[in-house]
């Protein structure tokens, strides 16, 4: 038995201990025993409610619109939901408590994880955005991989979930970072749900779909990537004409985005792409490119990192904006293997 599997077997007897510890959510099947029939129970998940936390999380309104959902039953949900699981103001050491359970992905280079504070978290949504061949894509492949090993080596013990809009997912890439860590390369793909969006509706139907595989397959997904969240969107929605509608969908769907990963404790990775600032140039500015999908976006990421091209091979990650990390920028390159250090 190698090393590699010893510490996996170590510590997923840990983490099987502390599997209830972990999961912090309710079921949605508990509703049934408090007078919740089943027929609703399946209505609430077609929508992509798994969790009494989600029905906290959605409004009555949006409850409503359900079919077969009447305002008498909508309040009764909302009444139950809040005698299993309180919605209300908490101490912050409570929280704190809560908080405790964000992990971090390793991005595979020991200065970018440093930059972001010890990888990409958990409970939260993280952004990167740049140009092309800045490495969006590769650190998505990195990230799959190593969100499969122990957390010891920077990894959640946890399967990964990848939702392609551009045609970017290569298990080959795949099977390249796994032999890098020491993982089993057809193991490493089994462990990474794959699905190809083709339109906007398609790309929520997707995100939908996850809702109810996270909570069926408790504590298993650990990360969600989105390679690219808005490239869909542009094309579905064209002209000036529709951008009010755009930013409207977007923003329900960055909503449930933000949902899914404090509900499951799951990383959520977007990708994003960048266009030509033309007031840029009157401005001075240094740099005129700036990120699409406007203030939507913008407020919707946890972090966003600012990925550009450096000398020869070197790639640089900015932190543009985060809660609790200083702006700061880290060398990265991208090789065989995915994300490594940069060697200048």
């Amino acid at each position: 038995m190698s090393e590699l599997e010893q510490v996996l077997d170590q510590e997923i007897d840990a983490q099987e201990l502390e599997e209830e510890e972990e999961l912090f959510y309710t079921e949605i099947d508990e509703l049934q025993n408090h007078g919740i029939n089943s027929s609703d129970i399946v209505k609430l998940k077609s929508a992509g409610i798994c969790t009494v936390r989600a029905i906290h999380m959605t409004t009555r309104r949006n409850l409503c619109k359900i079919k077969g959902l009447s305002e008498a039953k909508v309040d009764k949900l909302k009444e139950t939901a809040c005698k299993l699981q309180s919605a209300s103001f908490m101490t912050g050491t409570e929280f704190s408590q809560i908080r405790s359970k964000v992990m971090h992905i390793s991005t595979g280079s020991k200065t970018l994880d440093s930059l972001l504070g010890g990888g990409i978290p958990t409970m939260s949504i993280t952004e990167a955005f740049g140009e092309f061949r800045t490495g969006k894509t590769q650190i998505a492949h990195t990230l799959c991989v190593v969100a499969q090993l122990p957390p010891s080596m920077g990894g959640t013990n946890g399967k990964a979930a990848f939702i392609d809009t551009e045609g970017t997912f290569r298990p080959e890439r795949i099977k390249a970072i796994a032999a890098r860590f020491g993982i089993d390369q057809e193991a490493a793909l089994e462990n990474i749900l794959f699905a190809r969006a083709f339109t906007s509706e398609h790309q929520m139907e997707l995100i939908i779909e996850l809702t109810a595989r996270f909570a069926e397959e408790k504590g298993v997904y650990r990360l969600l990537i989105i390679d690219s969240i808005i490239a869909l969107f542009r094309t579905d929605y064209a002209g000036r004409g529709e951008l009010a509608e755009r930013q409207q969908k977007l923003n329900i769907m960055l909503n449930r985005l933000t949902k899914i990963s404090e509900e499951f404790n799951v990383a959520v990775y977007i990708t994003n792409q960048v266009q030509a600032d033309p007031g840029s140039n009157m401005m001075f500015v240094s740099d005129p490119r700036k990120p699409i999908g406007g203030h939507v976006l913008a407020h919707a990421s946890t972090i966003r990192l600012y990925l550009r091209k450096g000398r020869g091979d070197e790639r640089i990650a900015k932190i543009y904006d985060s809660p609790d990390m200083p702006e700061a920028e880290a060398p990265y390159t991208i090789a065989a293997g995915g994300i490594i250090d940069s060697s200048g």
